[in-house]
C-alpha cells in the first residue's frame, strides 16, 4: 500500500533524524503485536462509525506513556489525518524499510520437525558466509516437506525437502512412461 509506505518512510526518516531510531523500531514491532493480536483493534481502528477524535483519544490511551514521543505524535498525526486504516500496514511497512535501512536480511528455514541449536547456529553461519550484512533466522515447521529443509531468502528459494525430490522423481518416471 503506497500510503502506509510513505507515512513508514517520513517515520522512518524522522526517527533517524532525531536519533531515535531504535526506539522508533521498537515501538512500532508493538503496534504490530497490538494490530495481530486484537482483531477488536482492527475492527476499531476500521469503523467508519467512530470519530476521529474518539479514535485519537483511544490511540493515544493505549499507546501514550509507553511509546517514544515521535511515535506516539506520529500515531496521533495519521489518526488526524483519518489514515488510521493504515496503521498496522504502516507498522509492517516500517519495519521492512528499518531492515533495508540497517541492512538485515531475514532467511527463513523450513524444516519437518524443526531445528537444534547446532544446525541452526550451521544454517546462520552459512547464509552470513555467502551473503554481506545481518542475518536474522527465522524458523518454520511444515511436516508436509516429510523431510530436509527449504531455504528462502528474498525471493531466492533452496528447496532440498523429500517432497520435491519425490515430486521430481514422479515427474521423471512420467516422462519416462510417456516416451
Amino acid at each position: 500500500m503506497i500510503v502506509a509506505s510513505r507515512y513508514a518512510k517520513s517515520l522512518l526518516d524522522l526517527s533517524v533524524e532525531k536519533g531515535q531510531l531504535e526506539a522508533v523500531y521498537a515501538d512500532m514491532i508493538q503496534v504490530k503485536e497490538v494490530c495481530e493480536n486484537s482483531r477488536e483493534f482492527i475492527t476499531f481502528l476500521n469503523s467508519p462509525i467512530i470519530k476521529a477524535d474518539k479514535k485519537i483519544a483511544t490511540i493515544k490511551a493505549v499507546f501514550d506513556g509507553k511509546f517514544n514521543a515521535i511515535t506516539s505524535g506520529f500515531l496521533t498525526i495519521v489518526a488526524s489525518k483519518r489514515r488510521e486504516n493504515v496503521i498496522p500496514e504502516m507498522a509492517n511497512e516500517f519495519i521492512e524499510q528499518y531492515r533495508s535501512h540497517k541492512n538485515i536480511l531475514t532467511a527463513v528455514v523450513t524444516s519437518a520437525n524443526g531445528l537444534d541449536s547446532a544446525t541452526k547456529q550451521k544454517a546462520l553461519d552459512l547464509v552470513k558466509s555467502q551473503l554481506s550484512g545481518e542475518v536474522e533466522l527465522v524458523e518454520k515447521i511444515d511436516a508436509n516437506i516429510i523431510g530436509g529443509f527449504i531455504l528462502k531468502i528474498g525471493d531466492k528459494q533452496l528447496d532440498k525437502s523429500v517432497a520435491r525430490q519425490l515430486s521430481n522423481l514422479k515427474k521423471e518416471l512420467t516422462n519416462k512412461a510417456l516416451n
